[in-house]
């Protein structure tokens, strides 16, 4: 197979990628690609290979060693997603004491709070967008919350998350960052002045490492800013995805209104591998001419681990496109793998578990809206997910 061209594929791969995904990996685990935005990179669609990638260091997150820039680094600062050790180890040795178990578990009641309200605001109308009246709002007050972010602000940042995850045209990358970037500015600031507070922003304002090493003010506005997006987009589409699945599959659905104890983590790890929210991770760079998967994938390389599509390689899943809620789904790679393992797995599988569990127990006659028409898929290969999902019961 020569270059794959992801755009000749159409809309189609954008509905269902997993077919194409198969068939490309039948010609082997590692592919010369051109995204559907054009760019050209290398993709990686064997389960074994992408989860050697992602531990591999020769596969690199910083753009230091080639002649690529983001533009969230030039103005918002150095995330952990785009960071190599030392630095990566040093940000994220400062922040992961504030995700621990034991801290989100402590969220458990808000969380059921917060569903329970929205489930209650949702009742009366017998229908809704699931995305925008639960999926949503349910993340992104949580995550708000935990940072300290005023809930009259979130309609704005969500405009420029979106723009920048999965791309309406409503404006342009750079003024979302620009935007994104301004207002992080003035509330970490804000915070500065009011001093100690019970979020997580404000802690991480006043954290000191053993050695007095604390985060600078661009390492502050990153962190924020990545904790905003990947704290909501994500599960978003866990829950959305999951539900879908659900109601698209209704022996299973039975199976797990019938055992909900016995089965609520199973479908949440089964919908994590069959349709999860990320379809391949965030931008590696070959650090040298690296002999990969019976390729060699030259230095300076862009490669995208593609975490969905290692998810139905059927020499790791028996049955892959098959959604089994009592299968051992154990080692998918839906929060990836190695030192960039999403810090808020613990968070995201309890906001799961919840959102969906009480959705289906308060609504026995949930269903999608036969009336609603197609749904709409979001582009590019990060974000798995629709617009919107509208239902009924």
């Amino acid at each position: 197979m020569s270059v794959i061209d992801l755009r000749e594929y159409g809309a189609d791969f954008t509905a269902n990628p997993y077919p194409y995904y198969a068939k490309i990996r039948a010609a082997g685990p590692v592919h010369e690609i051109l995204t559907p935005e054009g760019i050209p990179a290398w993709l990686i669609v064997g389960y074994e290979e992408a989860r050697a990638a992602l531990a591999d260091q020769r596969f690199g997150k910083s753009t230091s060693f080639i002649d690529f820039e983001f533009l969230e680094l030039k103005v918002i600062g150095p995330n952990l997603l785009i960071l190599d050790p030392p630095d990566h180890t040093r940000l994220r040795k400062l922040v992961a004491g504030e995700f621990t178990g034991r801290r989100v578990e402590a969220l458990r009641p808000r969380v059921q709070q917060l569903t329970d309200e929205l489930l209650d605001a949702m009742a009366p109308a017998g229908r809704a967008d699931l995305v925008d009246s639960f999926a949503f709002p349910l993340p992104i007050t949580v995550i708000c919350e935990l940072l300290g972010v005023p809930a009259a602000d979130r309609d704005s940042f969500r405009a420029w998350s979106n723009e920048l995850v999965t791309p309406t045209g409503a404006m342009t990358e750079e003024e979302a960052v620009r935007g994104f970037g301004g207002y992080l500015d003035e509330l970490i600031e804000d915070k500065r002045a009011a001093g100690p507070a019970d979020d997580l922003l404000s802690a991480l304002i006043a954290t000191r490492a053993e050695d007095g090493d604390r985060l600078s003010l661009p390492e502050l506005r990153a962190l924020a800013y990545l904790l905003l997006i990947a704290g909501h987009e994500t599960t978003v589409n866990l829950i959305a995805n999951t539900v879908r699945a659900l109601l698209a599959h209704p022996e299973q659905l039975a199976a797990l209104r019938a055992d909900f104890d016995g089965l609520i983590d199973g479908t949440i790890e089964e919908g994590l591998r069959y349709d999860g929210p990320v379809e391949a991770a965030t931008y590696r760079f070959a650090r040298e001419d690296v002999a990969f998967g019976g390729k060699v994938v030259p230095a300076g390389s862009v490669v995208l681990v593609g975490l969905a599509a290692g998810a139905h390689d059927p020499g790791r899943f028996p049955e892959p496109d098959r959604f089994d809620i009592r299968r051992d789904p154990r080692g998918h790679l839906a929060f990836g793998h190695g030192l960039h393992y999403c810090l808020g797995a613990p968070l995201a599988r309890l906001e799961g578990r919840i959102a969906i569990r009480t959705l289906l127990e308060r609504f026995p006659r949930l269903e999608l809206d036969p009336e609603a028409g197609p749904l709409e898929w979001l582009p590019g290969l990060l974000i798995r997910g629709t617009r919107r999902l509208p239902v009924v019961w």
